[in-house]
């Protein structure tokens, strides 16, 4: 019976771990919030079943609340800022040779609108219309 609550265990630890990997941005606090109350449930489990001496099942759901603990608090990798040339910058914002500032601006908060992470968009095209917009205003 103890070998099911195991398995159950190690289901649940890797369909959080599962989720949690594929959500970014403000879902992803929820994800830390289900995964430190599993890993507490997993945790108190552990303890009495080692309490009740079954060693193999106590240890697995304690090593299975540790490790939930720490991939939780995994931090993704930043997104990296590529350099990019000025033809790419403009074709990324959609400006003609000769836009100004206030066209650059202008662009890119129209496709920021639709590309921010907290919008739906993903981190990494909202990194590249960042990096197309400095790129044309530094010139």
């Amino acid at each position: 019976m103890s070998l099911i609550w195991l398995v159950l265990a190690g289901i649940v630890v890797w369909a959080l771990i599962r989720l949690g990997r594929q959500t970014e941005g403000p879902r992803r606090g929820h994800w830390r919030v289900a995964a430190t109350l599993v890993s507490a449930a997993l945790l108190v489990g552990g303890v009495l079943a080692l309490t009740k001496g079954a060693w193999v099942s106590g240890a697995g759901l304690v090593g299975a609340a540790l490790w939930l603990v720490v991939a939780s608090r995994m931090r993704t990798a930043a997104v990296k800022r590529e350099a990019i040339g000025d033809a790419e910058a403009r074709s990324i914002l959609g400006v003609g040779t000769g836009a100004s500032p206030e066209q650059v601006n202008a662009a890119w908060r129209r496709l920021m609108g639709r590309a921010h992470p907290d919008q739906g968009g993903t981190e990494g095209l909202a990194a590249k219309l960042n990096a197309a917009r400095d790129r044309l205003l530094k010139k």
